[in-house]
């Protein structure tokens, strides 16, 4: 690949590989034990698994701990503030995934599958650095390293091989800090996302699972509702199959309030541009991105239509917490996901909750066989018990809610249209064609 990078740049500025700007490139290795010996909670270090490392952000759920006998073993692979985390190996998704640790993370180790990129912080900057390697441009690039199958993979000898522009030091920082201010942007609407939705599954716990205005009325205590909100809940409790409910109430499963897979593309109908949405990239309530394909390239799975309300759950390691509430129209999801279409408007809240709430999750997962790729059936999914109440109940629990979802869908495509302007300022910056004062501008008014 000679001296040429994968984006166009200042012809001033040398062209390098990683190694001369880094001063450790590295993988670690699975903890003696195995993950069977991970640590229920941390008590010192944590070990970093390629599932922590999205581009540009590091996901803490499924973080695994480990003792300081088993960290010592890896003691060549500790963590350092500023380090860059790069997936290198992983499915088409995964593999290439590359995010900065944060320090919160520390101290820790990695895995085999993510490799540490230390820089020499007199020759480069981690966020510029960084900036290059999660560009979407740059991808294929990496992929063009891949040394695996199906699975991609890369060695360390790879990564020393990349070549990266370098501008002056200066100029790095000043470009790290302008995609980083988009960055920053994108992680509020992440946290203000994280409580709208806890919000609703604090409502949704309340009502349906401890029935707590039922349960404040049957005891004579007031509810804390308005009371045209308070009369239509029950004031006492009944025997049913899943034990005592709100009277009137009834024992069911979300079968009753939803359809299972209603729509699927056949060759006759699929449409010439595919937008899809993989188990991979739908994150705990969250689409992280979405993959345009043309009709062609499309991946076989891309075969569920999906449409505003549905609610979409992985049936492929369900604990992994694929899952979503969609939103948007035009999208196409993978027949890894059972797709659930209320079978109203006013259900698609309650059987979105319903289907996701962390217990559900937590017994799709046990319930998951199959090996490498332990999965459970689509009708598995919609066979999940719940209590139905009434559909006076629900319409108000749906206006309650309803706009709680809407303005984490709103905060979400926000996120998008500040990582696309991201994707976009990165090689203008290096081509000289924006200048960063006009690019801190154009910030200012994004604000």
């Amino acid at each position: 690949m000679g001296a040429k990078a994968p984006i166009n740049h200042d012809r001033r500025w040398p062209v390098v590989s990683l190694a001369e700007i880094s001063t450790k490139i590295g993988s670690g290795a699975t903890p003696k034990g195995g993950s069977e010996s991970y640590l229920p909670s941390r008590t010192r270090f944590g070990l970093v698994r390629s599932q922590n490392v999205f581009d540009r952000y590091f996901d803490y759920s499924g973080l695994a701990f480990v003792s300081d006998e088993q960290a010592d073993g890896l003691r060549g692979v500790v963590l350092q503030p500023r380090d860059i985390l790069l997936n290198i190996t992983g499915d088409g998704i995964t593999f290439g995934r590359a995010c900065i640790v944060p320090n919160d993370v520390l101290p820790a180790c990695v895995n085999q599958h993510v490799s540490i990129i230390r820089l020499d912080p007199q020759r480069a900057d981690p966020g510029y650095v960084l900036s290059f390697l999660s560009h979407p441009g740059v991808k294929s690039y990496i992929e063009s390293f891949n040394a695996g199958g199906s699975r991609r993979a890369i060695t360390k000898g790879h990564i020393e091989s990349f070549r990266l522009p370098l501008p002056p030091l200066d100029e790095q920082r000043a470009i790290a800090h302008i995609l980083g201010t988009l960055d920053d942007k994108i992680e509020l609407n992440r946290r203000m996302n994280e409580t709208l939705e806890a919000m609703a599954r604090a409502l949704f716990k309340s009502w349906f699972v401890d029935f707590d205005p039922v349960r404040a009325k049957a005891e004579g205590r007031d509810p804390g509702l308005p009371k045209p909100l308070a009369d239509l809940f029950p004031d006492s409790f009944e025997d049913s199959e899943l034990g005592e409910i709100p009277k009137g109430w009834r024992a069911g499963t979300l079968a009753d309030l939803a359809l299972l897979n209603p729509e699927s593309w056949s060759k006759e109908t699929r449409p010439e541009i595919i937008n899809y949405v993989d188990l991979s990239n739908t994150k705990w309530g969250s689409i992280e991105s979405v993959t345009c394909y043309t009709q062609g390239d499309a991946p076989s799975r891309a075969q569920r239509v999906l449409r505003p309300g549905d609610s979409i759950v992985g049936t492929v390691r369900p604990g992994n917490g694929s899952y979503a509430f969609i939103s948007a129209d035009g999208l196409t999801g993978s027949t890894g996901f059972a797709v659930l279409r209320p079978c109203i408007p006013e259900y698609a809240q309650f059987v979105y909750l319903g289907a996701t709430a962390s217990k559900n999750i937590e017994t799709l997962a046990h319930l998951a066989d199959g090996g490498a790729y332990p999965a459970v059936r689509p009708d598995v999914v919609i066979a999940t018990e719940v209590i139905r109440p009434s559909d006076k109940v629900l319409a108000r629990f749906s206006m309650l809610c309803a706009p709680l979802l809407e303005e984490i869908a709103r905060n979400e495509r926000e996120s998008h249209t500040l990582a696309a302007l991201r994707d976009t300022l990165l090689p203008k910056l290096m081509s000289g064609e924006l200048r960063i004062r006009d690019a801190e501008e154009l910030l200012e008014k994004t604000s």
